[in-house]
């Protein structure tokens, strides 16, 4: 049983990597006369706004741009007004976090003339040229799409960063693609996402989940609505600064963990039920808990089936979890010769048990209970 439980994830984590690792071929997507409305929630950005919209005026000319100038305490609401975005404010000191601000900016759009596709970016993103066209072509098809999300490479950076940056690497390029192949469904990542206005009009945003997107993501999944990770399509952000990359991961993987506590496996049984192939690999995939974890785990469950073993018990489980362990390392290192040496160098490689250990006390957090409260993260730029 403790070969299997920590066996299982492994297993699946070095499949969808491994489907993901073979490059793809770029589709070139046509020309669209969709009406794109691109939307982006912000919280006290006043510091990085404006810069993200002349970005996004760049790539995206033809696009209308919506600013949520979601509780604001600084001036972010003027300095995206006069960058040249249309901005609306929100303010309710009860109704906090981003899932709020994004229905809040589609009741807008509602009010003040339809439109065709709605792509969330966050405000200290960028969309690289093409990416908005794209989206576009791919969501006027009636489906969500979603970019490929990564921190933008900074081998100089800190090490546990690199490291961080290459876990996100792994998570939605490699995983991501790889379930896309399988038959399955895409994460999606809050950021660089783009939904036809049909699915966002109707879609359930109004949450204080510290992880809505893939809340999100889950219900489109049973609505039959899978999401396409956009090989032409990608979104990067600035690392955070190390002091606050700690206090980051917490909100995301405790929202991630409890998530999947919660729908893993009542998702199996939906997607077994009704024979669904996107259903049951998206509820594998919430099956494998973060990396850092996910080989924590493996590796205490290795050490006590070769104690076991030592002492009597079968050699079978400890050899057989020692195979699948081995197979995980072997595609995860493959993963950073493929195209991970650009977030992490060898030198900050050979400090990922540190990772490890950085990281415990996320985990050990969740377990005397999880990070309820969205908080901004803290920018480089300020």
């Amino acid at each position: 049983m403790l070969a299997l439980a920590a066996g299982v994830p492994l297993a699946i984590f070095s499949l969808e990597v491994a489907v993901g690792l073979a490059n793809s071929r770029r589709s070139v997507a046509g020309t669209t006369t969709g009406r794109v409305v691109v939307l982006i929630p912000a919280h006290d950005e006043a510091a990085g706004i404006a810069p993200t919209i002349e970005a996004l005026k760049a790539v995206a000319s033809d696009a209308r741009i919506l600013v949520v100038a979601d509780n604001c305490s600084d001036d972010t609401a003027a300095v995206a007004r006069a960058a040249g975005a249309e901005v609306i404010e929100r303010h309710d000191a009860i109704a906090r976090g981003k899932g709020y601000a994004l229905a809040f900016g589609r009741d807008h759009i509602a009010a003040t003339g339809a439109c065709d596709v709605v792509i969330v970016l966050d405000a200290d993103c960028r969309l690289a040229p093409g990416s908005v066209a794209a989206l576009t072509a791919r969501a006027m098809r009636g489906q969500p799409a979603q970019a490929i999300n990564l921190i933008a490479p900074d081998r100089t950076a800190p090490p546990m960063t690199q490291i961080s940056g290459f876990a996100m690497v792994v998570k939605n390029l490699y995983r991501s693609r790889g379930m896309t192949r399988m038959g399955g469904s895409a994460l999606l990542t809050g950021t660089g996402m783009a939904f036809p206005w049909t699915l966002f009009a109707d879609a359930d945003l109004g949450s204080g989940s510290l992880v809505e997107d893939l809340g999100l993501g889950i219900t489109l999944v049973r609505a039959g609505h899978a999401t396409l990770l956009v090989e032409g399509a990608s979104v990067s952000s600035a690392p955070p600064p190390e002091d606050a990359a700690l206090a980051q991961r917490t909100r995301w993987e405790h929202g991630f963990l409890d998530t999947a506590r919660n729908a893993a496996l009542p998702l199996l049984g939906s997607g077994l039920r009704r024979l669904s192939a996107k259903e049951i690999l998206l509820a594998s995939h919430l099956l494998v808990p973060p990396l850092a974890l996910l080989l924590a785990v493996a590796t205490a469950s290795l050490g006590v089936a070769i104690v076991l073993a030592l002492v009597g018990a079968s050699l079978v489980p400890a050899i057989t979890l020692a195979a699948i362990f081995a197979a995980a390392l072997c595609v995860t290192f493959a993963a950073w010769l493929h195209g991970g040496q650009r977030w992490l160098s060898g030198a900050a490689l050979l400090k990922a048990p540190l990772y490890i250990l950085w990281k415990l006390p996320i985990y050990l957090g969740f377990l005397r209970g999880r990070e309820t409260e969205w908080r901004r993260t803290s920018r480089s730029d300020s």
